[in-house]
């Protein structure tokens, strides 16, 4: 008996001492929670403003093409809103995921820095692209014209449209948007030297969000009975603009110009609720991201008038860090059909 008991208790002992080894052995081999998406390509994670919304789905399918190309892992992810606190979270996620590239378009400059900065201390290569953030907040910034070139440009658009002279209102995104403040900042430049009989009577935000838009649109014309001109400058701001001035069947009577995507547009621009879509090839503006993202892993620079596979040649401002795809586009009811993004 003694004998059984003490081979029963020997087998317990090295059960006990197997089922330890391989817990340790496990643990040591599994992946780390915080290792995340690590498959042994360089994860490149985009984040926009708002998910879902065309204008940055189609930029994201440009970039999502060339990392293919590259081989690279690609990760779409970000707000269900354009909130700067939701972005936030979002990157602080894919930190902890230790991705190797970070793209954001930011909602709030200053708020979205600190956590790209942390990203940066933890070694991943930041870029922002549509909206930056600050400038010691990452490695480089993806833009799709100049700031000053766009808002003079749309000021213009505003201009040939009320005919030189009367109202307007601004529909933007949201009134903390970087790229968006700096655009107004251009028109109000160009309209103080160009058009001094036009005013501008408030800055309206739509958050991102077409039914807001809409909603605003309304609020506008019946605030503003003078007002002759809208300009909206998100691609989700203006096809809501242009909803509400169909239904207010004030066509003719209220122009509307902004930002928007042509086929966010095309139905508008026929029916005469709009008068012009300003944009870029936004395809381009993912697919340049993405092409950039390499050329950091890669440890090069860029260069001014460096040629870009079907992007073309683009601008570089090295004491900025930016890299510049070119001029604007108008989308009219003349054109709209020979586009389609």
């Amino acid at each position: 008996m003694k004998a059984k008991k003490t081979v029963t208790m020997l087998l317990v002992f090295m059960f006990i001492a197997l089922l330890s080894t391989g817990c340790g052995s496990s643990s040591s081999n599994a992946p780390k929670a915080d290792s995340g998406v690590k498959t042994g390509k360089k994860v490149v994670a985009m984040v926009p403003k708002v998910i879902g919304s065309p204008y940055f789905d189609t930029c994201a399918e440009g970039a999502k093409k060339v990392a293919a190309e590259f081989g690279f892992e690609f990760l779409y992810t970000g707000p269900t809103s354009a909130d700067a606190a939701q972005q936030v979270n979002i990157i602080q996620d894919l930190i902890n995921k230790k991705v190797d590239v970070l793209i954001v378009a930011a909602n709030d400059a200053q708020s979205v820095a600190p956590a790209l900065k942390k990203a940066k201390a933890a070694g991943i290569k930041v870029m922002t692209y549509d909206a930056d953030s600050t400038p010691d907040a990452r490695d480089l910034f993806i833009n799709q014209t100049t700031p000053e070139i766009l808002g003079r440009h749309i000021m213009d658009n505003v201009a040939k449209e009320i005919g030189g002279s009367g109202e307007y209102a601004i529909l933007t995104a949201s009134l903390t948007a970087s790229n968006q403040n700096v655009w107004i900042k251009w028109m109000k430049e160009q309209q103080a030297a160009k058009y001094p009989n036009i005013t501008l009577v408030t800055i309206a935000p739509s958050e991102e969000d077409q039914q807001k838009a809409f909603a605003q649109t309304q609020n506008l014309v019946k605030a503003y009975p003078n007002l002759k001109g809208i300009a909206a400058l998100s691609t989700v701001a203006e096809p809501g603009a242009a909803q509400a001035i169909e239904q207010l069947n004030v066509i003719g009577k209220i122009k509307l110009v902004g930002l928007a995507t042509p086929n966010g547009m095309r139905q508008y621009l026929k029916s005469g609720a709009a008068q012009s879509a300003t944009l870029w090839d936004v395809g381009k503006l993912g697919y340049l991201s993405m092409y950039m993202a390499k050329q950091l892993l890669d440890g090069k620079t860029p260069t001014d008038g460096m040629e870009v596979p079907t992007v073309g040649k683009v601008a570089y401002k090295a004491d900025n860090k930016e890299i510049i795809m070119g001029e604007p586009l108008d989308f009219t009811k003349e054109n709209v059909d020979t586009f389609n993004f």
